[in-house]
């Protein structure tokens, strides 16, 4: 999904180098030692990239290499009639796991996310069912779907298009109203409106949803070795060179984790401290206070869309938008942990601005508590303008206001 960046200014100088962001470079000895806000800094970097990113983007990519050989297991078993519901649950459980992970990545998709398109790429919806049901009922594409071995993968979107792929295709197959699919609606004729008189089988679902979940698989891998680089799995390396895909910051061979850990050295894209802070805070956390507040919530309950609603078939919105903000805590926290890191923005601000700081840690706990509150009452997608999705969305939007109040006050100081 398309992203609103407040402070572009602001990222931009302090991200490129072109204007020093701080009086704090005065202070400087004639050898460029760094400031003590800037060790600091350098500090909270590191324990972001190793302890934030590498870690979720390593559970998305081995969560959802578990999701496609689950798939294309059932794919075997439901032709040979062993399929059972146990197996269809543990599918719809890795999918959830999966999906987690990704959600809670969604604070740090600036990079290769977006450089490579991988978002929208395996997030993109509302899903076009009346194009799918068109494209599963070709003879054709699910024999070439069900080729996994000689394209049906990396053909996926050609064959069945952008909109189709991805996890809620996926999710159409596995999870209908809030549930596990039944394993007798697998066994039958697919009944969604959009499917009437196509006869489409379970057996046809599950060959678009394995190829689907492979293209998943890749686009994941693609991300953890974007990164990770030579830190990454040997065999999720070796996948996304067969695939050709890019995995390094245009310009150079380095990782993304790399190009932000080496910030202010020769090479690095990134060439201030302070500007790599701004990256986290309002390329990263704004961005998808933004989102959720704006899009993923706003829409749908504003009306600008009401069919704009994330996760329909699992019902497992707030979930989303839950891990969404969780991912923004652990962007502040410097861990998955529920106390700060010693090395995080959130204990830098303690430091420093603690007025700052404490307003930003109540505003983050109110967004987590309004989205908890969601969570627990009717799913977003039966009443999208509940007075839980208000709350939840005024929360998120006094979130951003104050993540980009520390993100100017650190540029500035």
């Amino acid at each position: 999904m398309k992203k609103i960046f407040m402070y572009a200014m602001l990222f931009a100088a302090c991200t490129l180098g072109f204007t020093s962001c701080s009086d704090d470079d005065d202070n400087k000895d004639d050898n460029q030692q760094l400031t003590e806000k800037e060790q600091a800094m350098q500090a909270i970097t590191e324990q972001y990239v190793n302890n934030v990113v590498f870690p979720i983007y390593k559970s998305l990519a081995s969560q959802t290499a578990d999701l496609y050989d689950q798939l294309v297991s059932a794919k075997g078993k439901l032709r040979a009639g062993t399929l059972t519901q146990t197996d269809i649950d543990n599918i719809c459980t890795t999918f959830v796991n999966a999906r987690s992970a990704w959600e809670s990545s969604e604070a740090f998709l600036y990079g290769a996310a977006t450089d490579f398109g991988i978002d929208p790429h395996i997030d993109t919806w509302p899903l076009d069912r009346t194009a799918l049901a068109k494209a599963l009922s070709s003879n054709e594409i699910i024999s070439d779907l069900d080729d996994l071995d000689d394209g049906g993968i990396d053909n996926a979107r050609a064959l069945v298009g952008e909109q189709q792929l991805g996890f809620h295709g996926i999710e159409f197959i596995i999870f209908r109203d809030g549930k596990n699919r039944a394993l007798a609606a697998l066994k039958g004729v697919e009944n969604d409106e959009a499917f009437s008189g196509r006869n489409i089988t379970g057996e046809q679902e599950l060959i678009f949803a394995a190829a689907v979940a492979g293209d998943l698989r890749d686009k994941c891998f693609q991300l953890e070795v974007s990164w990770l680089g030579d830190k990454a799995p040997k065999a999720h390396q070796d996948r996304v060179e067969e695939c050709e895909f890019p995995t390094t910051v245009a310009g150079g061979d380095a990782s993304y984790g790399e190009n932000m850990l080496n910030a202010t050295k020769a090479g690095s894209t990134m060439a201030t401290w302070r500007g790599v802070m701004s990256t986290i805070l309002v390329a990263g956390c704004s961005g998808i206070c933004a989102e959720v507040a704006g899009q993923k919530i706003g829409q749908a309950y504003l009306g600008t869309d009401p069919d704009y609603i994330e996760s329909p078939y699992s019902q497992r919105s707030y979930y989303d938008f839950f891990d969404n903000i969780s991912s923004i805590q652990y962007s502040l926290y410097g861990h998955q942990n529920s106390t700060p890191h010693a090395n995080s923005i959130m204990v830098y601000l303690q430091k420093y601005n603690a007025t700052m700081a404490a307003s930003l840690q109540t505003k983050l706990a109110t967004a987590l508590t309004a989205l908890t509150a969601a969570k627990a009452g009717t799913p977003f997608v039966v009443d999208s303008h509940s007075a839980n999705a208000k709350a939840a969305m005024d929360a998120i939007n006094t979130l951003d206001e104050a993540i980009n109040e520390a993100a100017s006050w650190i540029a500035q100081n």
